[in-house]
């Protein structure tokens, strides 16, 4: 039997891979994408078992959603797993909006995008200043109880807007920033979700393609976050996975996403694609099993981003 995860307190269950959807159709966020490689994109994480889809407003201000929605079709929509996001208010010129009434017309308006009758996860995808994130999560919780999404989410919110926003205990999950070079979550977020029972998403676990090894220390320029002695570190730790790849036949990218599956604080990871060969090999991850000895070390390989 497959190994599902159970997301937060809801019904919803997801592989531990998903597809992260902001090259589909986020013309607004990428230059030179096509709608037909978003739409094969789509069409082949299907096709290789993939069933999570997470996409939101933002991603071409709908047009993600739309092409989703339009491929889904084809598909038992009872075996798949849609999560968007929204908090950029259209008729505010994209202003920041939590407020009950957006958020309810937003997720009535993607169900449309999406041509389907229910979301698997909604999340509210910027904080705003205003809104006290509570009266937020209530609101979405207005939409559970009405069958319009099946689990609550927040996404780029601090541990404090998340302690707000979880009051009542709703929240079943938090989409943020992590990945390897990126580890202040572990800290901040990850002991309140373990004792909250809320799962964890995280976007860029690539570190934009970063830890997929294709750079070297010739690179450290395009990565400008990383000072020359923190550059010249990450290309040694990839090296680390790299040993580990020729080991396991795989490429550098695949162990890093198996790495991320195996982490009992993730509950999905879900990298990004351009193109539908790449979503071909990530799919080829989920046939990695990491032995905790590689888990380990590559876990040590890059401690010093705990730290």
């Amino acid at each position: 039997m497959e190994n599902l995860i159970k997301i937060g307190k809801s019904d919803v269950k997801s592989k531990k891979i998903g597809l992260g959807t902001n090259k589909v159709g986020g013309h607004n966020i990428f230059s030179d994408l096509k709608d037909e490689d978003g739409y094969a994109v789509v069409k082949e994480a299907l096709a290789k078992g993939i069933t999570t889809l997470d996409t939101a407003y933002m991603y071409g201000n709908g047009r993600s959603e739309e092409i989703i929605g339009d491929v889904i079709q084809d598909y038992d929509r009872d075996n798949l797993v849609i999560a968007t996001k929204a908090a950029q208010n259209p008729a505010k010129d994209g202003k920041i909006d939590n407020s009950p009434e957006f958020l309810k017309k937003a997720v009535d308006d993607a169900l449309k995008r999406l041509k389907t009758d229910y979301l698997d996860i909604f999340y509210i995808h910027f904080p705003d200043e205003e809104t006290p994130k509570d009266e937020a999560v209530k609101a979405l919780d207005d939409l559970k109880k009405a069958g319009k999404i099946k689990a609550i989410g927040v996404s780029n919110f601090s541990l404090e807007q998340l302690k707000e926003a979880d009051k009542d205990g709703l929240v079943d999950i938090v989409e943020d920033n992590y990945s390897l070079v990126h580890r202040d979550a572990e800290k901040t977020l990850f002991p309140y979700l373990r004792k909250n029972d809320i799962s964890f998403v995280p976007y860029f676990p690539l570190a934009s393609g970063l830890l997929t090894g294709k750079y070297g220390v010739a690179d450290a320029k395009k990565f400008d976050q990383f000072n020359q002695a923190q550059f010249s570190d990450i290309i040694d730790a990839i090296k680390v996975v790299h040993k580990i790849a020729n080991k396991l036949d795989a490429t550098i990218a695949q162990v890093m996403i198996a790495w991320y599956m195996k982490n009992p604080d993730i509950s999905i990871v879900i990298p990004g694609a351009r193109k539908a060969a790449q979503v071909d090999q990530n799919a080829k991850a989920m046939d990695l099993e990491l032995r905790n000895s590689d888990y380990h070390a590559i876990d040590e390989a890059f401690s010093e981003f705990a730290e």
